[in-house]
């Protein structure tokens, strides 16, 4: 379970009243941890997300799991960022970047440690990152497919059912967006995919620790 940390996001806006003034970061990554997370992501764009790279910092200070920076990582700089403010790994949307600068990207990476999480949200784009799975090194990627829909913003997790059987080593594959239930949970184990990326249906409730626990505990 990466469990994530977010303040807000585009589609649903502030996810709880009191982040606009009370938001920590640190507190909510102990919860996790407690709960039993394996990493933690961090929403670090400002823009759309309200986030911050010093969340980075705050949640490595708290916790001694991975933390993934996620943002809009286009940029080799962003990647240097990355590696200076603590993250163990990097999101990188296909999406938004081309065949040559996601190998760029990748192998910047793995050259600084970093393990990426290369994300898709389209059978295109899976079938543009598909060749280039476990490159440079497998141990140093992994492969979500994200369940919004760009266009409608709407989520299905079916999505990630649909692609599945398109990607030949399932250890890597991490589904993203619309978990919400130890039936989601069961649904994506049935078909392989262990890795699951949980964040706004968390950090909607008072406690997203205990929601994390619960939904582990229910799903076990």
């Amino acid at each position: 379970m990466i469990a994530e940390i977010k303040r807000r996001s585009p589609s649903a806006g502030l996810l709880r009243p009191e982040y606009e003034r009370d938001f920590d970061p640190a507190a909510i990554a102990r919860q996790y941890h407690e709960a039993g997370a394996a990493a933690i992501s961090c929403l670090t764009d400002e823009r759309f997300f309200s986030g911050s790279l010093d969340y980075i910092h705050a949640v490595r200070d708290a916790v001694p799991l991975p933390v993934l920076r996620k943002d809009f990582i286009i940029d080799p700089w962003q990647v240097w960022e990355s590696r200076a403010f603590g993250a163990d790994a990097i999101l990188l949307i296909a999406e938004c970047l081309t065949e040559g600068a996601l190998i760029d990207l990748m192998i910047l990476s793995r050259q600084l440690q970093l393990t990426c999480l290369v994300e898709v949200h389209s059978v295109e784009s899976l079938l543009k990152v598909r060749p280039h799975v476990g490159f440079p090194l497998r141990s140093y990627m992994l492969l979500g497919i994200n369940n919004r829909d760009l266009t409608t913003m709407r989520v299905d997790l079916n999505h990630t059912l649909r692609l599945v059987d398109m990607v030949e080593d399932r250890s890597i594959l991490v589904s993203e967006s619309g978990i919400k239930t130890p039936d989601d949970l069961a649904r994506l184990r049935q078909s392989g995919v262990r890795i699951a990326l949980i964040g706004e249906s968390l950090m909607k409730q008072e406690n997203p620790g205990q929601a994390l626990r619960t939904l582990l505990g229910a799903s076990a």
